[in-house]
């Protein structure tokens, strides 16, 4: 089955690709998007919730969104018309690593998707030549609340403890002016939307349901004790 279908069947029930509920999104997105005329971008932005919620939060923002899978594309294209949203919303298919613009944006989104960029501060290297003077970030990075596993440092990478984070974030030049960090509700739901429903849509094809199967031995067995999400709005020092 094609990659992006498998990814928009397990996140089908789970809009925000990522392990963030509605109110912590929605509080990111008050703290990040000017109230008048906001143009946002999200740099890889999925099924383009992120930019939907924010294009209704602010009735005067315009956004772009930039991602390789067609599939998710063509999904937020549909959702932006049904939503009544479609005439303030551009989407390109392209990778995000290679996406410049004109003209500065006052909010970048890269919430779950710094591995296009090669890790966490190549991302906000990429969003701070795209970020208006005075702009915001929202940036949404793992990192581990224990010590991991071998599996997990194989599934994940690199990635540092909390504070080593947020340090790293501010030794290159950003200010936190809020953050999030997923409860465990809010990760073990993300993590069962994703397993379920791709098996929930999948029962007869034995290929898929291995793969929920996988993902889910993974999260249980590899990573659930040990992996936090962490997601920042971050402003840059002049």
């Amino acid at each position: 089955m094609d990659r992006d279908l498998v990814s928009r069947l397990a996140h089908s029930d789970h809009p925000i690709a990522a392990p963030l509920g509605d109110d912590a999104v929605a509080a990111l997105l008050g703290r990040a998007v000017p109230a008048e005329g906001a143009r946002v971008l999200d740099l890889g932005c999925g099924g383009g919730e992120w930019l939907l919620r924010a294009l209704e939060l602010r009735p005067a923002a315009r956004a772009e969104g930039v991602d390789v899978a067609r599939v998710a594309l063509d999904h937020a294209r549909r959702e932006a018309g049904r939503r009544g949203l479609a005439d303030r919303l551009v989407l390109r298919e392209l990778d995000a690593a290679t996406f410049t613009a004109d003209e500065p944006f006052d909010v970048v989104l890269c919430v779950g998707s710094t591995h296009a960029f090669g890790g966490l501060l190549p991302a906000l290297g990429a969003a701070r030549k795209l970020l208006a003077p005075g702009g915001r970030v929202i940036v949404g990075e793992g990192y581990w609340e224990r010590d991991p596993s071998p599996q997990a440092v194989e599934i994940f990478g690199d990635l540092a403890d909390l504070p080593t984070t947020v340090d790293a974030v501010t030794d290159d030049g950003w200010v936190p002016v809020y953050g999030h960090l997923s409860t465990r509700h809010e990760l073990d739901d993300y993590e069962w939307s994703w397993t379920g429903s791709l098996a929930a849509r999948a029962l007869d094809q034995p290929d898929v349901l291995a793969t929920a199967a996988e993902h889910r031995h993974e999260w249980l067995r590899g990573y659930r004790d040990s992996f936090g999400f962490l997601t920042l709005v971050l402003t840059p020092l002049p």
